[in-house]
C-alpha cells in the first residue's frame, strides 16, 4: 500500500515539474513574442489621419459628411492639403485641417475626380454650399477673362483648364507688324463652358478659353484682343525658366538692320498707271505701305 502511495507521489511530482516547465516555456515564449511586439511597434512609423472618400466622385459631384472615412496614413508621405477630420467643433486650432465644422449641413463638391477612398486634397474642392464651376476655380482677388481661340490659336484643342499658358498679340506698331509676348504663365480654368480638368473626351477644337487674371490684366487683354491677334502657347509641366520680354517684328525676324530697312524704304518707288493723251504713263506716288 504504501508503495501505492509512494508510486502516486513520484508521479504527481513528475507531473507538476512537467507543468512547471511547460508553464515557464509559454511564459518564455510569451514574453518574447511580447519584447518583438514593442520592437515592432517601436520601429514603426508615425501615423497620421487622413480623410479619404468612400466612394468615387466625379467632377462637380457633391458629397457630405457621410461619404468620407478617416484612416491612418505614414507621416510624410501625404499629398500637400489633405484634412485631418471630417468634422470639428467651431474654434479648433485651424491648423488641424478640417472637412466641415460641427453643424454644417451644406455639402461641397469635387472640381475633379476622386476614386474611392484616395484622400480628399483641400484644392482639389469647393468651400461648403458652393458648386464646381469657375466661380470655385477662381483665386482671391482674381477674375476670370474669355479669349476667343481657334485651331491655330489654341494649341490645337490640347489645352485643359489648370494648364498654364503664355499668351502672344501680333498686330501692327506704327509701321511695322510686331509679335510680342504680353502675358505669361496664366492658368486656364475654364475650356469653352466646361472647367473639369479630368474631362476625357477626344480631343476636340475650342472656340474660347477662360483665364485666371488680375483687373490690371483684364484691361490689357480687352485692348490687346481689340486691336490684334492673340495666340497661346502651352507651358510645359517641368517648365522654369524666366522667358522675360519677348517682342519680334519682320525686320528682326529676316535679319535685317535697321540701316536695310531704312536704305529700302528710301530707295522703293511707288507708282500708278494712267493714260495720257492715249499713251500709258507711270507716275510716282507716296508708298504708303
Amino acid at each position: 500500500m504504501r508503495m501505492v502511495y509512494g508510486l502516486v507521489l513520484l508521479v504527481g511530482v513528475a507531473l507538476a515539474g512537467v507543468a512547471v516547465y511547460m508553464a515557464q516555456g509559454y511564459i518564455a515564449q510569451a514574453q518574447s513574442e511580447r519584447d518583438a511586439l514593442l520592437a515592432a511597434q517601436a520601429r514603426a512609423p508615425e501615423l497620421v489621419r487622413v480623410v479619404v472618400v468612400k466612394r468615387a466622385l466625379k467632377y462637380g459631384e457633391r458629397f457630405s459628411q457621410a461619404d468620407l472615412e478617416v484612416i491612418g496614413v505614414q507621416a510624410g508621405k501625404t499629398p500637400e492639403g489633405i484634412f485631418n477630420a471630417i468634422s470639428v467643433p467651431m474654434g479648433t486650432d485651424p491648423a488641424f485641417a478640417t472637412v466641415f465644422y460641427d453643424g454644417e449641413t451644406r455639402p461641397r463638391a469635387a472640381l475633379r475626380s476622386f476614386e474611392a477612398y484616395e484622400p480628399l486634397l483641400a484644392s482639389k474642392i469647393t468651400a461648403p454650399g458652393v458648386d464646381a464651376g469657375i466661380m470655385a476655380n477662381l483665386a482671391p482677388n482674381m477674375r476670370a477673362f474669355t479669349i476667343n481661340v481657334d485651331i491655330a490659336s489654341g494649341v490645337s484643342g490640347f489645352l485643359r483648364p489648370g494648364d498654364l499658358v503664355d499668351v502672344y498679340w501680333y498686330g501692327q506698331s506704327g509701321q511695322r507688324e510686331v509679335t510680342k509676348l504680353i502675358e505669361a504663365n496664366l492658368r486656364l480654368i475654364a475650356i469653352d463652358q466646361s472647367a473639369d480638368a479630368d474631362r476625357s473626351e477626344e480631343t476636340k477644337i475650342a472656340r474660347t478659353v477662360t483665364a485666371e487674371v488680375s483687373p490690371s490684366q483684364v484691361a490689357s487683354l480687352t485692348l490687346a484682343q481689340a486691336t490684334g491677334r492673340l495666340t497661346l502657347s502651352l507651358v510645359g509641366n517641368n517648365d522654369t525658366m524666366e522667358v522675360g520680354a519677348i517682342e519680334v517684328d519682320r525686320n528682326s525676324l529676316l535679319g535685317i538692320s535697321e540701316e536695310e530697312a531704312v536704305a529700302v524704304e528710301a530707295a522703293k518707288v511707288c507708282t500708278i498707271r494712267s493714260r495720257k493723251a492715249g499713251e500709258l504713263v507711270l507716275v510716282e506716288i507716296p508708298c504708303t505701305n
